[in-house]
């Protein structure tokens, strides 16, 4: 089972997808609101669109909870384990010299 844990790319499409599935199952219900607003602002049809698709996108995005604020104790482990396996096995150590103190604050003065 892979844990999807990035930062943008699937939720994105899925939010698209809900906006654009909410817009096409809620159609006549916006043209109303869009003249209703377009009649109150005296603004066109058009301007009064894009306002109101761009609140539309945002407000489908915020019902969409991230990896970090969903995820189970079970579902961190996972990714966890999947982050440090996809990270290359042959990378060399550090010298006991590069981690102790006197390495690490060699070129400071005390």
């Amino acid at each position: 089972m892979s844990t999807n844990t990035s930062f943008g790319g699937n939720s994105t499409l899925q939010a698209s997808e809900k906006l654009h599935n909410l817009q096409s199952a809620n159609r006549e219900e916006l043209q109303t609101i869009i003249q209703v607003l377009a009649k109150i602002t005296s603004l066109p049809a058009e301007a009064v669109k894009l306002h109101l698709d761009a609140m539309l996108e945002q407000l489908v995005k915020t019902k969409e909870r991230p990896f970090y604020e969903t995820a189970t104790t079970e579902e961190w482990i996972q990714a966890l384990h999947e982050w440090s396996a996809s990270h290359k096995k042959n990378t060399p150590t550090l010298s006991d010299y590069a981690v102790s103190r006197a390495g690490i604050y060699e070129d400071e003065d005390i």
